[in-house]
């Protein structure tokens, strides 16, 4: 059995660091890591401006009903030129600050595996970091066990963790279009406008930034609710009082890396091994 088969890798490591953002697959990682080694596994989540706090709330209950070690650590990202101008190598700088982050902290702690959750399926599409996993010796043991998104979240059903079938999540800095700076009020505004959005009980969305416009993503389940003229006078209030001039409905809907269509080719191909999937 391929959870057998992790837990019996995790309890061969010793002690642990779980990279752990509280999405699905790193909440099942860091659950299997402490069903393996308890105090000796310990999930660490990053503490940026990029996350939305919604998301680290989610984290923190997450861990708190399932008793597992975590913790916060400060990342700069946003000190980073490289970061903040926003080429498609921007989820590169960003998991590299994390990653020496998480070394530092194993290090000066006696830890001696730093692993993350990507898994098999993410290996041929737009997911942060694996470029800068490897720079760092980050493992990624639910690829190791060869788990798929549709595995760990069935899982995660089995074992009862709420995080079974939570939408895909990105941090705010992929709303932000390739070649605009991201900076701390731009991602801002998306994170109000996308709690706003939260309420009025959509599921899986995106909003994207583009300057005095705003496209927002609404999965295809969910857009015929969106187009529903009070709900679209509903969006356009939330969206001008946050200054913005157009307010509009991408027809497509939801799709993980839609920044990256716009891309040339090479750049593009460049984009699938470092950008966030947003």
């Amino acid at each position: 059995m391929k959870q057998r088969k992790l837990i019996e890798q995790l309890r061969g490591m010793g002690r642990v660091i779980v990279a752990y953002s509280g999405g699905t697959d790193s909440a099942y990682l860091a659950w299997a890591a402490t069903q393996a080694l308890g105090d000796h596994a310990l999930a660490i989540t990053a503490d940026s401006a990029s996350i939305p706090e919604s998301h680290k709330r989610d984290a923190e209950a997450f861990v708190r009903q399932f008793g597992i070690r975590h913790e916060y650590v400060e990342t700069h990202e946003f000190d980073n030129p490289d970061y903040v101008k926003n080429d498609a190598n921007r989820c590169f700088h960003c998991k590299d600050e994390l990653f020496t982050v998480l070394e530092r902290v194993a290090r000066e702690r006696g830890f001696e595996h730093i692993v993350y959750g990507v898994n098999q399926d993410d290996l041929g599409d737009y997911r942060p970091g694996q470029r800068a996993a490897k720079l760092h010796n980050v493992e990624a043991p639910l690829v190791d066990g060869g788990l798929t998104k549709a595995e760990i979240r069935e899982l995660s059903r089995a074992a009862g963790l709420p995080t079974w079938d939570r939408p895909a999540a990105a941090c705010l800095s992929s709303r932000i279009p390739y070649g605009t700076p991201v900076t701390l009020q731009n991602i801002r505004t998306v994170e109000i406008g996308e709690e706003e959005i939260k309420k009025l009980g959509f599921r899986q969305f995106r909003t994207r930034f583009h300057g005095e416009l705003v496209r927002i993503e609404i999965a295809p389940d969910e857009l015929p609710r969106a187009l529903d003229i009070g709900m679209t006078r509903s969006l356009t209030a939330i969206f001008k009082r946050l200054g913005y001039k157009y307010v509009t409905l991408d027809l497509e809907g939801y799709r993980q890396g839609s920044l990256n269509e716009v891309l040339p080719a090479p750049v593009s191909i460049a984009a699938q091994t470092t950008a966030c999937p947003g």
